[in-house]
């Protein structure tokens, strides 16, 4: 910087020698001689008029040189290339080349091009300090304050909360209310972002809720398992900022805010009887927020995302995401496990296993492992039970299968008589159930003494008027279906019938 008159004003007031004033200012002894002797040719004479500045001083002094301040080099656009920089592939040195293309005689070189970048950077708001590249993250959030909505049948008051969404590179803002802010109302909120912006970017970063994340940790935070299963079926990354680094979402902090100031201190003024309502008059004040131009950039936010989002954002899955909740369970010992107080069976050879629990509205789905290997429709009936038959143990498949019609089927197949026995059996107990292991027990008898003797037996034991199983068994042990007996005489019978019951001692015990 020239010190012109500080120099007149040292020389001819205060009468300092040229060394004195060299030494006064801090300039060379050189200096203080060229400038004395350029004001003497440019007829200078102290006092100099107030009107005169520096500048101008230094025109009259160095007439040959160009104008104090004037630059020789045109300045960049440096609001276009800060643009230009949020597309993918774009460097500076591609926008430089097309700059001095552009200025080819008085262009910066590329050094002084990205120094004056980042000093024009560094005057601008802090939200712009980073760059993000078009398509690349999707900053998540909620609000801190809530929307009351009102129960017109009770008057009862209730909190919504307000999720918000922005994309890094345009600021493109979406906003939706929920009645919560656990899994399920998370997770949907991102599928009608992504609805929304009508594609899927790259990344997705949240803060470190529970609905989001299961464990916190700077380097390897542990996503929640819905959470994955959302991000795998939309094919994008979750990237949490870190704990207690709000930096890391800046955008969506400013996000927030905007919402906050522009959406629901709008909105204070009126009530709302319905969430969908509610929702209605956020998306309507979400369409003027995007619409809105920028005081410092150019365009919109929506005129943004148009030209550098939406391009090159990932198309939308076939299906939207539908919302599991995904649990741990550890299989029962009859091979069903239990979800929301309802039991599902699993393959018995599971037992005992820990397997993992995916539960939608409609169905419940179980894998071991990462193979799904149980599949139920959905039952909200506590306490009851949902079994497949392939699931279970070949007896307990068998037990199962047991019915009046199969035991008389059975039956059938090894005589009348047999039949008849059986059928007396079921009718014997209030309850048909209560018979099938006594029924079970006189058929099996058909495998240690053959269909034939079995069938006598149970013909014998009608004609003495006991069809019971332990009668029919004692028959058989004592070999009397092989005699052959008058069935003219009753006496005879009831003689057979008192000789032989197994509750008779007989003659021969007493002696």
């Amino acid at each position: 910087m020239r010190k012109i008159k500080d120099i007149l004003r040292l020389r001819h007031e205060a009468g300092l020698s040229y060394r004195g004033i060299a030494q006064a200012l801090n300039i060379g002894y050189g200096t203080v001689v060229d400038y004395l002797k350029r004001a003497d040719q440019a007829g200078l004479s102290w006092p100099i008029p107030e009107e005169l500045l520096e500048r101008d001083l230094g025109r009259m002094l160095f007439p040959s040189q160009a104008a104090t301040g004037q630059r020789r080099f045109t300045e960049p656009d440096f609001p276009q290339v800060h643009q230009e920089l949020k597309r993918k592939t774009v460097t500076k040195l591609l926008l430089w080349q097309e700059y001095r293309q552009q200025y080819p005689d008085n262009g910066y070189s590329y050094a002084q091009f990205c120094h004056r970048y980042l000093e024009w950077l560094g005057c601008q708001q802090r939200s712009m300090r980073q760059i993000h590249r078009a398509g690349e993250k999707l900053f998540v959030d909620y609000c801190g304050p809530t929307m009351p909505v009102v129960n017109p049948d009770t008057g009862e008051v209730r909190q919504a909360q307000i999720f918000v969404a922005v994309m890094g590179a345009s600021n493109y803002t979406f906003a939706r209310a929920s009645w919560s802010q656990n899994q399920e109302d998370w997770l949907n909120a991102h599928v009608q972002t992504f609805e929304f912006l009508g594609g899927v970017p790259e990344v997705v970063v949240p803060d470190n809720l529970k609905s989001a994340v299961r464990k916190t940790h700077r380097y390897e935070p542990d996503i929640n398992p819905a959470y994955q299963q959302l991000a795998h079926h939309y094919q994008v990354a979750v990237v949490p900022a870190r704990p207690y680094k709000p930096k890391d979402k800046s955008k969506a902090e400013v996000a927030v805010q905007i919402v906050e100031r522009w959406i629901m201190a709008r909105l204070r003024h009126q009530t709302f009887f319905t969430l969908a309502s509610l929702n209605q008059a956020i998306r309507f004040l979400l369409d003027d927020l995007n619409q809105r131009p920028f005081k410092k950039l150019p365009g919109s936010r929506a005129s943004q995302f148009k030209q550098l989002d939406q391009p090159v954002l990932k198309s939308l899955p076939a299906t939207p995401y539908q919302y599991a909740d995904i649990k741990q369970a550890r299989v029962h010992i009859d091979y069903h496990i239990e979800y929301d107080k309802h039991y599902y069976s699993v393959p018995h050879h599971l037992v005992k296993q820990a397997v993992e629990v995916q539960a939608s509205s409609s169905s419940i789905s179980i894998y071991n492992k990462g193979q799904r290997v149980a599949s139920h429709p959905r039952s909200y009936r506590q306490g009851a039970h949902s079994t497949c038959a392939e699931h279970m143990p070949q007896a307990h498949r068998a037990m199962q299968e047991w019915s009046s019609e199969r035991f008389l089927s059975w039956a059938n197949e090894i005589g009348a008589e047999t039949r008849e026995v059986v059928n007396h059996l079921l009718q014997e107990k209030r309850h048909q159930e209560q018979s099938y292991r006594r029924i079970l027990a006189l058929l099996s008898n058909a495998k240690k003494y053959g269909r034939e003797r079995l069938n006598k037996a149970c013909g014998r034991a009608l004609l003495i008027n006991s069809p019971t199983r332990s009668s029919v068994e004692s028959i058989l042990k004592q070999g009397l279906d092989q005699i052959v007996i008058e069935t003219h005489s009753h006496h005879v019978q009831e003689e057979l019938c008192l000789d032989y019951h197994e509750n008779i001692r007989g003659e021969d015990y007493y002696h």
